[in-house]
């Protein structure tokens, strides 16, 4: 009797199913939602879960969060390009004005310097920035008082698409505040009391691990 021989084939490769597409997605998603978590659990520590007292923020929350424009120009003070994300992972405490500080302006870089020292050891993970509406020239006092202060050129047109205000105001009139993200997410009012700016920054830092 002839034997008849039987052949070991592999069975076609199967395409993947709905199932494990889905749990690919998930796993993405979950990894996002890890790295941004810090962030996020700041935000509603301090903005949904409030304490039992009642107490409320100072700065108006930015809703949605915007992160920095596709294209946008930073530049530094020798005209050479700022990278979007040269400050990740810090807390930017953001004035607005031209090279021609005044005192509103000089008031507001005060300030911003004023509240990351009083952050303690928590204060280095605060950037102060003055982001100049002009390539013009920074008086020598100013430059003096405020050697920490990044002093970075934007086009003011720009920023105006990116940094949203009060009714009747200026972006100069403003202290923002961009998370460790990159994205804009709170505004001071129009003559802040710094007290109330420091409780604010504060409480973001100690909500957030970032």
């Amino acid at each position: 009797m002839t034997q008849q021989r039987v052949s070991a084939r592999r069975p076609p490769a199967s395409s993947p199913t709905p199932a494990s597409q889905r749990r690919a997605r998930l796993v993405v998603l979950l990894v996002l939602l890890i790295c941004a978590a810090p962030v996020i659990a700041s935000y509603l520590t301090y903005y949904v879960f409030k304490p039992a007292g009642g107490s409320t923020n100072y700065g108006t929350l930015i809703i949605p969060q915007r992160p920095e424009p596709d294209g946008f120009a930073v530049r530094d003070q020798s005209g050479a390009a700022v990278a979007p994300d040269a400050f990740k992972g810090k807390w930017l405490l953001v004035s607005v004005a031209p090279s021609a500080c005044d005192t509103a302006c000089a008031t507001h870089l005060y300030f911003a310097r004023q509240i990351r020292a009083t952050q303690g050891a928590e204060r280095d993970r605060i950037e102060t920035v003055w982001l100049r509406t002009d390539s013009g020239p920074i008086a020598a006092a100013i430059q003096t008082a405020y050697p920490d202060t990044h002093a970075w050129i934007v086009d003011p047109a720009a920023l105006a698409q990116w940094f949203p205000v009060d009714a009747g105001t200026q972006m100069r009139d403003h202290i923002y505040v961009i998370d460790p993200n990159g994205h804009l997410m709170m505004r001071f009012p129009k003559d802040a009391d710094p007290s109330k700016i420091k409780n604010d920054i504060g409480k973001l830092l100690h909500a957030s691990t970032v």
